[in-house]
């Protein structure tokens, strides 16, 4: 679809009101306006790979199970019976013939459709062809299976990715497979906190040391209307790191990638709140989910094209070890923002022209939710009509 460009922004020069960062109606009104008709990443199509087989998601309080069907077609439902709403399938994934309930054995096929209830004459009221699981948005692209919980109309994922899907293309997604499943970290922060940090271009030479040693002054942002890209070019000089040093020096040819990215690493986030590391040696994926407006949950994993020779191996450790810095300096800044979200002397802050994915993210948010732009909180109890309209 065609996306509309959105209005001139009168507040482009003005990131979010701090009360935004921690406001429990503001919170309300972002899962329902922004974080349910969002697309989430759960896994790649290669982890389903038999019937079957199925991974889930948690989030926006719901849990979400993808599964390939009998027919080999992938589908995504809420977790839940249509019983007693008991959860179904315990864990982050697995393999089943059919979802058993475990509180009353309710049974549904790999389709969704419900074809066991115990003693179901019981249930005058039961058509068990209308109880069948809960469907939820699905999209596969390029190889990464993502659903929502509401379609408001928004662009799909390939639509938000368009600007740059010849860019990304040499990478070869379809053909990723998982290096490290999914696995998640807690963060005591409001969920912009983490995507703010993400495409904020001005902190990185000042609070990653690392990443200045490795990229010199080649990184760089742009944004599109529901992507930001970010980009470092590995410089020659050998950084005083060991593990940089290392990374700089070894890291392997990739036959399948252009000269230009052989000493490359792009970062994107989509929006609004996914992100993606390109590496010669490997693809990372982030999700950061709200959990409460100062609690939120980073949901972390890697793929890589099969390449089981020992400097490739070794180069990926050493990304690891890199980027485990980058992740800590990153939390201990986030975490320091948060609290001074919620001092009283701040209101709101300014943007830079150059704060160019800042500013697209800030527009964004004040289109969804208005009273964004407020620099003070309304009277408790504003986000009482998003919170009913949530469903």
């Amino acid at each position: 679809m065609q996306e509309q460009p959105l209005p001139a922004d009168p507040d482009a020069d003005w990131g979010l009101p701090g009360w935004t960062y921690t406001d429990p109606d503001f919170f309300d009104a972002e899962m329902a306006r922004i974080i349910r008709p969002s697309w989430q990443i759960v896994c790649h199509e290669s982890d389903l790979s038999s019937p079957g087989t199925w991974r889930s998601i948690d989030y926006a309080g719901e849990s979400v199970i993808v599964v390939r069907g009998e027919d080999h077609v992938v589908r995504a439902f809420t977790n839940v019976c249509r019983h007693r709403a008991m959860r179904l399938l315990e864990g982050s994934g697995g393999c089943a013939k059919k979802i058993i309930c475990p509180y009353h054995a309710w049974s549904y096929e790999l389709d969704g459709s419900l074809t066991g209830v115990p003693v179901s004459a019981d249930y005058p009221t039961l058509d068990k062809r209308g109880q069948g699981l809960f469907a939820v948005g699905l999209e596969i692209w390029r190889g990464f299976v993502f659903v929502r919980l509401k379609d408001d109309g928004g662009p799909s994922v390939a639509d938000m990715m368009a600007p740059y899907a010849q860019e990304i293309e040499p990478y070869r997604f379809e053909d990723l497979r998982t290096i490290t499943p999914a696995y998640t970290r807690d963060r005591a922060v409001n969920w912009k906190n983490i995507g703010d940090n993400y495409s904020d271009n001005l902190h990185i030479p000042v609070a990653h040391p690392g990443l200045t040693r490795l990229f010199g002054k080649s990184y760089a942002i742009e944004a599109q209307p529901f992507v930001d890209k970010m980009s470092g070019y590995l410089v020659d000089r050998p950084s005083a790191d060991w593990w940089e040093r290392f990374y700089q020096t070894y890291v392997p040819r990739a036959d399948h990638l252009p000269e230009a990215n052989q000493r490359l690493w792009l970062y994107y986030k989509l929006w609004p709140n996914i992100a993606f590391d390109l590496y010669p040696d490997q693809v990372d994926f982030m999700q950061w989910l709200p959990i409460n407006p100062t609690q939120s949950v980073l949901r972390m994993m890697a793929f890589a094209l099969p390449d089981d020779r020992r400097e490739m191996k070794l180069a990926r450790y050493a990304n690891d070890r890199i980027n485990r810095h980058v992740n800590a300096e990153d939390t201990w800044l986030i975490t320091r923002v948060q609290a001074g979200m919620a001092s009283e002397s701040f209101t709101v802050g300014p943007i830079g022209r150059s704060e160019v994915c800042l500013r697209s993210f800030a527009a964004k948010i004040r289109a969804a939710i208005p009273e964004a732009r407020l620099h003070h909180a309304p009277a408790a109890g504003w986000g009482k009509q998003a919170r009913m309209a949530r469903g």
